[in-house]
């Protein structure tokens, strides 16, 4: 832990007795979560403007405020030894996968789960989507395939001579959809020989403003395209729903896509961007917790295309009476057409 250290119990008495204005000694235990990944749990006796103290019984810990993600009080369910960095768990729904990654530099992030990000195609566009586990199931927004039955999803495989494979899949299944929060669950039938990785979901309470962050897409039909910025807001509030506000370019295509922290952790999905003309470097991404609470309710958002409360009715078209040609037309119907 760079720049962590253990200071003597002398210096713990003194810091004890020197609690002042601004500096608030610890009712109780804290669970603090550092940036990479560590966990620390203990009493905070003294706040400084660079650092926060923390009482571990024998000793004193000095922890720099930039070290910390996330503070919560008491000891968190689980939580009371240190998570090991780089551990990863299924959740109870066991339909993905969430953990504490170490934090890499983004090309071997994006080597490790480009994978996982699949580009997605309908008849009216393209977007982006990324896949949650083995069985083939991915995320993307309802926007991207709202009005369509036929998906297809693009998959990049990594090669032995280190390039990517481009395969495409038709018949995408849509699982589930809510067009509120603007995401939709699909499946994308793997053949036996594609064995493509999987992300892990993050946890939107460590995400903080300043944080890194990237995102991988197809703006613009640009596949595998990297942006890189930083959290401008971790709650921004646009027509009811909040969004995680970041500089990272999100274009036309990125829709769908994955936003990464630079652990590798998925934190949200970027939706939607400032169009051209009125602004730059205003993106936005529905937080990780949205997604985690569609997946582990999906079935109350099943799709069926018979459904309205799906959001969209795919009506039949019109039969045709039986025994009438295409081209002929009686009546006031033909009438009504010669007077066009």
């Amino acid at each position: 832990m760079r720049g962590i250290r253990v200071i003597g119990a002398a210096t713990l008495l003194g810091l004890a007795a020197g609690v002042g204005a601004g500096e608030t000694p610890g009712d109780g235990f804290e669970t603090l979560t550092l940036k990479d990944g560590q966990r620390v749990v203990g009493r905070v006796v003294a706040e400084k403007p660079e650092a926060i103290y923390v009482d571990l019984g024998h000793d004193l810990l000095k922890l720099p405020r930039e070290s910390i993600a996330r503070r919560s009080a008491g000891e968190e369910a689980g939580l009371a030894a240190p998570t090991a960095p780089g551990s990863t768990a299924v959740d109870a729904s066991g339909f993905f996968s969430t953990g504490l990654l170490r934090p890499s530099p983004v090309k071997e992030v994006v080597a490790k789960f480009g994978e996982s990000v699949v580009s997605i195609e309908t008849p009216s566009g393209k977007g982006s989507g990324f896949l949650i586990n083995d069985q083939g199931y991915a995320i993307t927004n309802a926007h991207v395939i709202e009005g369509e039955t036929r998906i297809s999803a693009i998959l990049y495989q990594n090669t032995a001579g280190g390039g990517l494979a481009r395969r495409r899949i038709d018949d995408v299944e849509i699982v589930a959809l809510n067009p509120f929060f603007d995401l939709a669950l699909i499946k994308v039938p793997l053949p036996e020989d594609v064995k493509p990785s999987h992300v892990i979901l993050g946890n939107g309470e460590d995400v903080n403003a300043g944080d890194s962050v990237f995102a991988v897409g197809n703006p613009l039909g640009l596949e595998r395209s990297v942006t890189q910025g930083i959290v401008s807001n971790r709650s921004r509030n646009l027509e009811g729903q909040l969004y995680l506000q970041t500089d990272t370019a999100i274009n036309p295509g990125n829709s769908g896509g994955p936003l990464f922290n630079a652990r590798g952790e998925v934190i949200g999905v970027t939706s939607r961007g400032a169009r051209a003309d009125m602004a730059d470097n205003l993106g936005f991404a529905i937080p990780i917790a949205y997604v985690k609470d569609f997946l582990r309710h999906r079935e109350a958002f099943s799709f069926d295309k018979t459904n309205p409360n799906s959001g969209y009715r795919y009506l039949d078209p019109p039969r045709r009476p039986r025994g009438e040609k295409p081209e002929a037309l009686a009546g006031p119907r033909a009438d009504a057409a010669t007077a066009k």
